[in-house]
């Protein structure tokens, strides 16, 4: 057999095991999955997607899919979750894990600090006695017989099916939600979302008093109210012609209490980030994702040609709030 022939071999087999992995998904959708989708419609906040590697990447695919047909998602990396990001997630949102093994060491953690902070969990795993599904209000049975990698060890049919259901999952929510034709013109504008990220940040920025904002001075414990007022994470630090100086995460205070760090009689000035990363608010959102992904964040300070500050800016915000973001572009 030659060469050519046998990657085409390959390529088929690979095809029908994934394809086989999905059919059998069929008879693994029971009151599970009804229960997950009532818990979701219900909500009155937004599904916070996480997962770390392929399990990642596939949550940034339901993510997106799921705010562009009617339910506000995002996705929530676990290691910048327990460093700080945990401050987006609100006890009306709702959690949805994924983890082949069910026991993936740095989306455990997640779990129990989402717990505590009330909001409901939900999870997609391959293993349905993992600590996962155990430590999870409703969980989703996405296991495989096997991998179509030859070795068993790259995810293929697993990632495959996670997506799947994933699909199944926000395609059922636009039923339940009455989603028509006309709403999923509305998430994009002029046709693509390609269309969409020629907005610019100014469009979609959180502005004014939502902005979660102190004055250089302020004490440390003032600031951190400010922090717990807003629920977004963190803290912009101004002087009083309104130029931003720095910032101070959540993830910065979880530190300095977890190092015995005193913050009676200090103010922000002592423990903010200088200089932090900002974008210009007629920077467009395609700019915006480019380096959100080279700096690996999430959030970003929006500041205007003078420096002053004029928003902040989240991931979520670029995707879309649901049906709190009206963009209209002449494309």
């Amino acid at each position: 057999m030659t060469k050519e022939k046998e990657a085409i071999k390959r390529a088929k087999e690979v095809l029908k095991i994934e394809a086989q992995s999905i059919l059998k998904l069929i008879d693994k959708v029971d009151d599970n999955f009804s229960r997950a989708v009532d818990l979701i419609y219900k909500s009155k906040g937004r599904v916070i997607i996480t997962g770390i590697g392929k399990s990642g990447l596939i949550g940034h695919k339901i993510a997106a899919t799921m705010t562009s047909t009617g339910t506000q998602a995002l996705f929530l990396h676990p290691v910048e979750g327990i460093h700080g990001d945990l401050g987006i997630v609100t006890k009306e949102d709702v959690l949805l894990a994924i983890s082949n093994s069910g026991e993936t060491r740095e989306l455990i953690p997640i779990i129990s600090s989402v717990r505590h902070i009330g909001a409901a969990v939900i999870a997609f795993t391959g293993k349905m006695s993992s600590t996962l599904a155990k430590a999870s209000d409703i969980t989703i049975d996405v296991s495989v017989e096997k991998e179509a990698c030859p070795f068993g060890l790259a995810p293929t049919s697993s990632s495959t099916a996670t997506l799947a259901m994933g699909d199944a999952l926000a395609i059922a929510l636009i039923d339940k939600r009455k989603f028509q034709e006309k709403d999923f013109y509305k998430f994009h504008p002029g046709g693509s979302l390609g269309s969409r990220l020629k907005a610019t940040v100014g469009d979609v920025m959180i502005v004014g008093k939502q902005i979660p904002q102190v004055l250089t001075g302020t004490s440390t414990l003032e600031a951190i109210q400010e922090i717990d007022r807003k629920n977004v994470g963190f803290v912009l630090v101004t002087d009083n012609e309104n130029k931003l100086l720095g910032i101070l995460t959540d993830g910065d205070v979880r530190r300095l209490i977890s190092n015995g760090v005193s913050l009676k009689g200090k103010t922000i000035d002592d423990f903010m980030t200088r200089h932090p990363k900002t974008i210009d608010e007629t920077a467009s959102l395609a700019e915006t994702i480019q380096h959100m992904q080279k700096d690996e964040i999430t959030a970003l300070a929006v500041i205007n040609k003078k420096k002053e500050l004029k928003g902040y800016l989240h991931m979520h915000d670029i995707l879309g709030r649901g049906g709190s973001i009206d963009i209209s572009l002449n494309c």
